[in-house]
């Protein structure tokens, strides 16, 4: 590629040489003298310029027959802007293929998923992708193998299943091509040892870009956890998840001087260790880049000195579209407090208990099909809530509201149902589908509504950004007055 992220070849050489964190998963240096492609903080001896070659995602480096450094280890670098492309249709099938659909059905099923032909498929991801949707599969299952052999016990068979690989053969096979070595011998020579785990439990470490602000994160879904489903303390962040092996449980903390948060998943099938892994990643939203999105607001006068006290600030996810639909529905993007009384009764009325209670954790929240025809009386909701609550989960069930199409689409049939404003949409977006973008406008002092609205073309792509740095700050002026 000539150019990346704006960057020229120039550009790129300079950022390769200064070894800056910053740039850190937003390109790929591969060396045509070793075969091999690197992150640019990798500590191995710098190359002659005349031998690199970049690429925007790994997957590029990998299709051009670059294997992955194990020095540097390119696939724990955190998400890249690169990924998502330019184009709604490779947005999305690039987070179906992140959340292992292209594990269950061809690429042709997922083209006619996503309304267009596999070779159309095919010529967009070449385009701004750099790679196949195959081969982005394929890095993405080879990646996420080698951080389970690296970082748990697993057997490697389970591996192999959890990577989204039908057999071991297989696996063994595509790992030997890749990486040069048999998965076993990869593991036979990891360095440093393994957090301890459970003999049901799986330990994983979600790297991020520095600066990180934990406690605005963790004290933002304190606020709006939900009693039951959720727990977040001293010990961070945990959940119900349900799977195909019974109840799963979620832990996500901070880890002290390191750039990763730790992911503990309790009782999960292996073929489920993907998804919860990416999942934990949008919802803690580790993919951001703090620099960039500095330098946006550094003219703002009202948004710079914001940054600079709290550079880390991140978007606080949830877990679930539809759950996070249903507390949108309940107010909670404007009276925290309020929806999440309504929602620990709903939860209460109408979630499935769970086998055992796991340390105040006692139910799975309310599946579409249970809220359809779920008795909403009683609970303190108004009628007019009620119904919307119905109508969504009706309109989820029955295919027109899907929540892994495209997110204009997701907010367009949110926006049609009944209950549910344009801020409340926005409010999914955000916080369900990762959209930097997304703005729902609840006002936060010092600004109303019609003072953001004056403001908020300047602060795009990063409007969520610049609206969470004003409700941290409120927040915290609440707390301190």
């Amino acid at each position: 590629m000539e150019e990346i992220l704006g960057l020229d070849r120039g550009a790129l050489d300079r950022a390769r040489l200064s070894r800056d964190a910053r740039f850190d998963g937003r390109f790929f240096i591969a060396v045509t003298s070793t075969g091999i492609y690197c992150r640019p903080i990798c500590p191995s001896p710098t190359s002659k310029s005349t031998n690199v070659r970049y690429y925007a995602t790994a997957a590029g480096a990998a299709e051009a027959g670059f294997r992955p450094c194990l020095r540097c280890r390119p696939e724990a670098a955190p998400g890249t802007p690169g990924w998502l492309g330019t184009s709604a249709v490779v947005r999305r099938a690039l987070r179906l293929i992140q959340e292992g659909v292209l594990d269950e059905i061809s690429v042709d099923e997922l083209a006619e998923r996503i309304g267009i032909g596999s070779r159309h498929l095919h010529r967009l991801f070449t385009k701004h992708v750099g790679a196949s949707p195959i081969a982005v599969a394929q890095t993405r299952r080879l990646h996420f193998a080698k951080r389970l052999l690296d970082e748990t016990d697993l057997p490697i068979t389970q591996i192999a299943l959890a990577s989204g690989f039908g057999s071991l053969r297989r696996f063994n096979y595509t790992f030997q091509q890749t990486y040069n070595r048999a998965p076993r011998d990869l593991r036979r020579q990891r360095r440093g040892g393994i957090a301890a785990a459970a003999a049901d439990e799986v330990v994983l470490k979600l790297a991020f870009r520095p600066p990180y602000d934990w406690t605005q994160v963790r004290d933002f879904l304190a606020a709006r956890a939900v009693p039951g489903v959720e727990r977040v303390d001293e010990r961070g962040y945990a959940r119900t998840v349900k799977s195909d092996a019974g109840t799963a449980i979620v832990c996500v903390r901070a880890l002290d001087r390191e750039d990763a948060l730790q992911l503990r998943v309790r009782g999960a099938a292996p073929t489920m260790l993907f998804q919860i892994s990416s999942t934990a990643r949008r919802m803690f939203d580790l993919a951001a880049d703090p620099a960039r999105i500095a330098v946006a607001f550094k003219t703002d006068d009202l948004l710079a000195p914001l940054v600079k006290r709290w550079p880390g600030v991140r978007i606080p996810g949830a877990w679930d579209a539809f759950e996070c639909a249903v507390r949108a529905l309940l107010g909670e993007h404007a009276d925290a407090a309020t929806a999440r009384t309504l929602a620990a009764r709903l939860v209460a009325r109408s979630g499935e208990p769970i086998a055992e209670v796991a340390d105040g954790l006692t139910h799975y929240f309310p599946t579409p099909q249970t809220l359809a025809n779920a008795d909403l009386g009683g609970l303190g909701l108004t009628a007019k809530r009620a119904t919307a609550v119905r109508a969504l989960a009706n309109a989820t069930c029955a295919g027109a509201v899907d929540f892994s199409a495209t997110v204009e689409d997701v907010t367009a049939a949110l926006a049609a149902l009944p209950g549910f404003d344009a801020d409340a949409a926005q409010y999914v977006a955000l916080s369900a589908l990762g959209e930097p973008d997304a703005f729902p406008r609840v006002a936060r002092k010092p600004l109303t509504v019609r003072e953001l609205d004056s403001r908020m073309e300047t602060w795009r792509p990063w409007r969520g950004y610049a609206l969470t740095h004003l409700w941290h700050a409120a927040a915290v002026q609440s707390t301190t007055s």
